[in-house]
């Protein structure tokens, strides 16, 4: 039966995959993934043997046309990311949107994100929020900034450790210094942590350190 399976792999921790997740990555005819060194130890780890293709945000244009047709012949295809839900900060919007446009069943398993766990731990309110992604680098970023320093519900944004500084300056440059933030790191794994605090403390807490891992900031809105 030709499918599109999205299947959530754990962000850090491999023993957070669910039995779901694992009986559809045996069921599945081909994988499609970001990195294909990865997610073989992802199937080392599971033991589990299947075919690997790389499907990632430098190829999926160019690849997605094959893709549809390798499904429309009749097979279950599944799609991960290196870490989390496809098509959350990953690749997986183009191929689904494609697939619904040909008739193509597509499923989607609930299953690990980064974003939800940073929120719960910050300690900001949750029940109503925005998850921003990452910011753009340049062009756009200015425009974002002062369109979310009026927004009110809580925002989340991913960064890596290369930019998390600028960004920081920049949140205290668009939403003053004394707004409250939460910012979790390595989440589910051996070194994780979370700082809380405001813009101004948390930036000071940074300064001079050598950053590593990836990040998720939450940002408490405008009051």
């Amino acid at each position: 039966m030709s499918k599109l399976i999205l299947i959530p792999t754990p962000i850090g921790n491999l023993d957070d995959i669910t039995l779901r997740a694992i009986e559809c990555i045996k069921d599945v005819d081909l994988i499609l993934c970001e990195d294909t060194r990865r997610s073989l130890k992802l199937m080392n780890h599971l033991v589990i043997k299947k075919p690997l293709k790389s499907f990632h945000k430098f190829n999926e244009h160019s690849k997605v046309e094959k893709v549809i047709i390798e499904i429309q012949s009749g097979i279950k295809v599944g799609l991960i990311s290196d870490a989390g839900t496809p098509s959350i900060s990953d690749p997986g919007y183009l191929i689904v949107k494609m697939c619904i446009d040909n008739n193509i069943d597509v499923e989607c398993l609930p299953g690990p994100t980064a974003l939800i766990p940073a929120l719960v731990i910050s300690g900001l309110p949750s029940e109503r929020f925005t998850f921003e992604g990452f910011l753009p680098v340049k062009k756009g970023r200015k425009t974002r900034l002062q369109e979310l320093s009026s927004e009110k519900r809580t925002m989340i944004f991913y960064e890596s450790p290369y930019k998390l500084y600028k960004t920081l300056e920049d949140f205290y440059e668009y939403f003053g210094p004394e707004r409250e933030i939460s910012i979790s790191k390595e989440l589910t794994k051996i070194f994780e942590d979370t700082q809380r605090g405001n813009i101004k403390d948390i930036i000071d807490n940074y300064k001079n350190k050598k950053l590593k891992g990836e990040f998720v900031i939450v940002v408490k809105g405008l009051k």
